[in-house]
């Protein structure tokens, strides 16, 4: 364990980025985004990293953090000449390591938005695509460079990328590095980094491992943490529907028939789950796509990408897989299975309802998942709302929950209604009946982790 010093979100007041100290091209790149008040792990972080002090950072995808050590580095390395001569190339000063290839696509794209009017060069580097535009880029010289650790080592090891005149080093999302079996190829970059650096830590949890790694990478470091996971946002309107197991397939579909649903993010739990229900969709003249990490990385970038052009209509995924998926104006995201891990619905459903925008989530609950509905409401502290209308309510599955309404949580509806979605549209009487199960029901074993590769 390190103890570190802890800023908490709460002692401060919310500040603009021009009072966290940020230098004009940022703060236009800034306005050309849209973006006016930084989120609390963007007012913590910030004004750390421009003090030139190490940090470690706990906190979830879509909190904002990219941007927490985005501005701060192009600041520093606007405001620090280049140690070569006017025509020499640029060097390697930033490295921003990543597990997947999606996520340093859009820390790279970050980079690009928030840098536009400064003078630096960033390039993205992975593997599961030739190395030869890659390499070329990095022979015209990059100030930042944004990597997954195995196609960094292949570069630093054909004599493509040198890392001696490093200043900055990010290590994001290192809890996943764990999951994915990435640490000792982490631990091998690190023994390549120049010891006078500074070095910025993000990871949304903190087991042992993970805590031992920080330890070797910080000196010093001063630590931020956004509020734990453990509530959702009053923008989502969430609804639950009981239904067999068997009759998922045909909920989902039902659901589908609503055309104002343009996009929707559907979660399962394995990757097997996931093709299953894009066959099934297909099948119904559905488009839909499924990510995961059995899938190459070519495929799943493309499937990414049709579905933010709205080309796919329904992307399907595993929560390793999705995680860190950044989708603008996503409106509804469906629990196709539940997870058996509260705190993941909350992911789950986070990647709706983002910057204020309203947000829709749908849950299906068979007869095997009550055990994960009743760990859901008692993480989030409230009974999410009961859509019994449709066609395929589960009397059986339900049941069992049924008991007084629930009472009324804080950023919810005063008579906790559902989205009038499908399944509930033009209905009368539609009340759904909140629940609370206090029974004890056996779980299923928890299934592997969905390991990308």
């Amino acid at each position: 364990m390190i103890a570190l010093p802890l800023f908490n979100h709460f002692k401060f007041k919310k500040l603009s980025f021009e009072q966290l100290g940020l230098i004009a091209p940022l703060l236009k790149a800034l306005d050309n985004e849209g973006y006016s008040n930084p989120t609390p792990i963007q007012q913590q972080s910030i004004p750390i990293v421009l003090q030139k002090r190490d940090l470690l950072g706990c906190a979830q995808t879509g909190t904002g953090k990219t941007a927490a050590f985005a501005l701060p580095l192009l600041q520093l390395l606007y405001q620090q000449p280049r140690e070569v001569a006017t025509r020499g190339p640029r060097y390697v000063r930033a490295l921003i390591l990543t597990p997947t290839r999606e996520l340093a696509i859009q820390i790279g794209d970050s980079f690009a938005a928030y840098g536009k009017f400064t003078d630096l060069k960033h390039q993205v580097i992975f593997g599961g695509v030739s190395q030869h535009p890659q390499v070329e880029a990095l022979k015209r010289g990059v100030d930042i460079l944004v990597a997954t650790p195995g196609r960094l080592l292949d570069l630093i090891s054909q004599g493509f990328v040198s890392l001696l005149h490093l200043k900055f080093f990010v290590l994001d999302e290192a809890d996943r590095m764990l999951d994915m079996g990435f640490v000792h190829d982490v631990k091998r970059v690190i023994t390549k980094l120049p010891a006078n650096r500074q070095s910025l830590f993000f990871s949304a949890t903190m087991p042992p491992e993970i805590q031992k790694l920080a330890s070797v990478i910080l000196n010093n470091p001063a630590k931020v943490e956004v509020t734990p996971v453990s509530s959702t946002a009053e923008t989502i309107t969430q609804s639950v529907y009981f239904v067999s197991k068997q009759d998922k397939r045909g909920l989902l579909q039902h659901l589908l028939e609503d055309q104002d649903i343009k996009t929707v993010l559907v979660f399962t739990r394995t990757k097997h789950g996931a093709d299953k229900v894009v066959k099934d969709l297909n099948k119904e003249g559905i488009t839909a796509e499924a990510i995961h990490g059995n899938k190459s990385q070519n495929a799943r970038q493309r499937a990414l990408n049709n579905f933010k052009t709205r080309q796919t209509r329904v992307l399907v995924a595993t929560d390793i897989a999705a995680r860190g998926i950044d989708i603008d104006e996503l409106t509804h995201v469906i629990n196709y299975e539940l997870p058996n891990v509260p705190e993941t619905y909350v992911h789950r459903i986070g990647r709706t309802g983002r910057a204020g925008a309203n947000g829709i989530a749908f849950s299906f609950c068979d007869m095997e998942e009550r055990a994960f509905l009743q760990d859901i409401h008692k993480l989030i502290a409230r009974n999410i709302p009961v859509v019994d209308t449709h066609p395929y309510h589960h009397n059986s599955t339900a049941s069992p929950l049924k008991q007084q309404p629930a009472k009324q949580a804080a950023g919810g509806n005063k008579e906790q209604r559902p989205h009038r979605g499908p399944g509930n549209n033009n209905r009368p009487g539609n009340n759904p009946r909140n629940n609370n199960n206090n029974r004890n029901r056996p779980r299923n074993r928890q299934s592997a982790p969905d390991k990308q590769r």
